[in-house]
């Protein structure tokens, strides 16, 4: 009798045991990243032939076009994003080509970084989310809602180059740590490296008053990921906004070549990793578009510059079916990557508002 009570009991262990995935699904941790205000015109076409020869955005243009330039679209794409077009491309799916009638689009009403990133994040436009201010932010995003849950407290990480993402991601109130502008690695046992990041970034000048380099963000996101393994992780990396503003398009493509290629480092320590290796989601996207026409547009967003709704999204991971660029008619929304990035985990998340509806093509089974 003792030996069925037990067996019972392990049964039932078996059967209540929390947020188990749903039959098939493999991924255990998901990573969102984010390239600021990236457009999907690079991204889909590479780099721009009128803004590679114009002196007035590039100060060596022989050197660009040795770099970047290619007769095809697709192969200046390849050239720009490597890993994109090889890895991502062949294993993943990438949405929001326009030129194939592929749109995602954001939904707040501004277009521009912070209610971007509270779309991406809560999976909802908020109009009271309508500057760039350091403020709290009121909504809780998908991070601390699953920061919440037991099996992931604790578990949850987010790195940033602005500085705003501490009030966006509210670490205050979420408990999340926040990694982000200026701030240095902190806590016990510091890796080498973390120590060397620390005594290198105030001695290296950002262009920028709020935004610090990418190359701080990636590492010490890579970092702690090697030594605390958190199965969420926010990575935002912000140069080709701010090379863009500053209307240095030589400086912006070469952000988007070095950030495609620490997206692949990640990728392939994710790889070689037991931890994550096979049970990992990538979720890549950015917080808004840029303006199309005039030329100098290019430089700015918000709403008074068409074209800065226009984003696009990437996936890559176990459960996502690879079928590379998605071509045809279709629409989707910033609004949906949260409770996307959910649904990997097996997780059915919800906020006090409607959120965009998980995108069932990233999924094996749908």
């Amino acid at each position: 009798m003792l030996r069925y009570l037990t067996l019972f009991f392990l049964l039932t262990i078996v059967t209540v045991r929390p947020q188990a995935q749903p039959m098939g699904q493999q991924t255990e941790n998901v990573f969102i990243i984010t390239l600021d205000g990236m457009r999907w015109q690079e991204l889909y076409g590479g780099a721009v032939d009128s803004l590679m020869t114009d002196p007035e955005y590039v100060k060596d243009t022989a050197q660009l076009l040795a770099l970047f330039d290619a007769p095809t679209p697709e192969e200046r794409r390849k050239k720009l994003m490597p890993w994109f077009w090889s890895t991502l491309a062949q294993t993943g799916q990438l949405y929001g080509n326009r030129w194939l009638g592929n749109k995602v689009d954001v939904t707040n009403f501004f277009w521009f970084s912070y209610p971007g990133y509270n779309e991406i994040l809560t999976g909802y436009s908020d109009p009271r989310i309508n500057s760039n201010s350091k403020i709290w932010n009121p909504n809780v995003t998908v991070l601390e809602w699953i920061n919440r849950k037991p099996e992931y407290n604790g578990r949850v990480a987010a790195f940033g180059s602005w500085d705003v993402f501490p009030f966006i991601i509210n670490e205050e109130r979420s408990g999340i740590p926040v990694n982000a502008g200026f701030e240095l690695a902190e806590g016990n046992g510091l890796s080498s490296r973390e120590l060397f990041l620390n005594e290198l970034q105030p001695t290296v000048p950002s262009p920028w008053g709020g935004v610090r380099l990418d190359a701080f963000t990636h590492n010490y996101a890579l970092e702690f990921i090697k030594k605390r393994h958190p199965k969420v992780v926010f990575i935002s990396y912000g140069e080709t906004d701010d090379f863009a503003h500053d209307g240095r398009y030589d400086h912006y493509l070469k952000s988007a070549y070095h950030t495609d290629q620490w997206i692949g480092a990640l990728w392939s320590y994710i790889q070689s990793d037991p931890y994550y290796a096979g049970k990992t989601t990538l979720l890549i996207t950015t917080d808004h578009g840029r303006g199309t026409s005039p030329k100098s547009e290019w430089k700015s967003h918000g709403k008074t510059f068409e074209g800065s709704n226009a984003i696009w999204m990437a996936a890559i991971g176990p459960d996502t079916p690879p079928l590379g660029e998605i071509a045809g008619p279709g629409q989707h929304w910033q609004n949906q990557v949260a409770k996307t990035a959910a649904a990997f985990l097996g997780l059915d998340y919800s906020n006090e508002q409607e959120t965009g509806a998980v995108i069932g093509e990233m999924f094996n089974k749908r």
